[in-house]
């Protein structure tokens, strides 16, 4: 081979090399598949992605891609099988905003010039509480089986994600005593704050009108339970007071026919199903 085919030849590998490290550069810079939200963010979840070598770098090409695209906030959602992630994206300025069962969501803000609109995690716990009244005028009480700070309590329990808080008093009356039951109005809500992990706390507290009246207890969550009636527990000096103001509200929308109903719907925009909550004062309302 002469000397200049030689040199042919090198000068050709060459640039063969430099259009595959372009090429490779191409990769990195969209090596992370994301999805876009209307806020002009991104979301990277791991478990969408095909396998990542070089993640810091890959890391770096990125934010810069996503810099340069005037991307806002920058999330990923890192599954418990790619763990090692964290320390490389808290290195490169990611915070952690929460955690669940399987994964932690970790976001970056990329503008300099604006201040963070990354919302916080959810802050506040919600429960409900139901007052189920029969045509006998007996209040449905349950006595909790790990917390006896009161005798006799309101059954109701934590609101699942994604559940409709009557459907939560339903669910809830029915897991502790095996009363089913259908909705009737909502009667009060209490907001307070520093609550379990520093969350507040919202109790809304649901009018049930119960089909059935044989109890069988929980026995995981319920020491006991029973039908009382409203004279006793209104009357029992170691029931919480706030308990007995509740059942009260009961009594005053009953005789003035007040009754907070439901409506339904689907959001114009989001199109995501909605509960509208509403006074009335119709005879028909009267519980």
């Amino acid at each position: 081979m002469s000397p200049l085919s030689s040199n042919l030849k090198t000068i050709a590998f060459r640039c063969s090399n430099v259009n595959k490290r372009s090429f490779s550069l191409g990769r990195i810079e969209m090596a992370f598949v994301g999805k876009s939200d209307r806020f002009n963010g991104v979301t990277v979840y791991s478990r969408d992605q095909n396998h990542v070598e070089n993640f810091a770098e890959n890391l770096q090409q990125s934010l810069e891609q996503w810099d340069a695209e005037k991307k806002r906030g920058v999330w990923f959602k890192v599954a418990l099988e790619e763990s090692d992630w964290i320390p490389v994206l808290a290195k490169n300025g990611f915070n952690y905003h929460h955690a669940r069962d399987g994964y932690v969501m970790m976001y970056k803000w990329l503008p300099t010039h604006e201040a963070s609109n990354i919302p916080p995690y959810a802050h506040t716990m919600l429960g409900v509480g139901a007052v189920v009244v029969n045509e006998k005028d007996d209040l449905l009480v349950v006595c909790e089986r790990y917390n006896r700070i009161t005798p006799w309590k309101l059954p109701g329990g934590y609101v699942e994600p994604g559940e409709n808080f009557v459907d939560a008093a339903i669910r809830e009356v029915y897991e502790e005593t095996n009363i089913r039951t259908e909705f009737k109005s909502v009667l009060c809500l209490r907001h307070a704050h520093g609550g379990q992990f520093s969350c507040s706390d919202l109790y809304t507290v649901i009018c049930l009108k119960p089909m059935t009246e044989d109890i069988l207890k929980d026995d995981r969550e319920i020491h006991d339970c029973k039908w009382m009636p409203i004279a006793d527990f209104l009357a029992h000096p170691d029931i919480h007071e706030l308990n007995k103001f509740f059942v009260q509200k009961f009594l005053d929308n009953r005789r003035d026919g007040v009754a907070i109903e439901s409506k339904h719907g689907i959001h114009q925009l989001l199109k995501k199903p909605y509960t509208v909550y509403h006074a009335s004062t119709q005879t028909s309302s009267k519980m």
